[in-house]
């Protein structure tokens, strides 16, 4: 299992319009195969930044899911971009 999280930044102004954008993204995730959880979120504090967290089985399942990537229109509402793959190697509970 790994997770796919980091944040993404856009224009304050455009924030909810992106965020809008991805909710058929964010339900065919968590429908897919292998997706055991799937956000993109605004961040409380900063008004540009959307936080997102992904937590996937398999390479293999993200890889089907995943395709090409945001469309056009949506990329090119991102400014700038912080996303990292981490591995789990186990889970505890807190």
């Amino acid at each position: 299992m790994f997770i796919v999280a980091g944040t993404l930044y856009v224009d304050p102004a455009q924030r909810d319009a992106y965020l809008a954008s991805c909710t058929e993204v964010v339900r065919a995730a968590r429908s897919a195969p292998g997706c055991v959880d799937f956000a993109v979120s605004a961040d409380l504090v900063e008004p540009g930044r959307i936080n997102v967290y992904e937590r996937w089985e398999s390479d293999e399942q993200l890889l089907d899911f995943r395709g090409s990537g945001p469309g056009g229109e949506q990329a090119a509402m991102i400014l700038g971009a912080e996303v990292h793959r981490f591995l789990i190697s186990g889970v505890e509970a807190p």
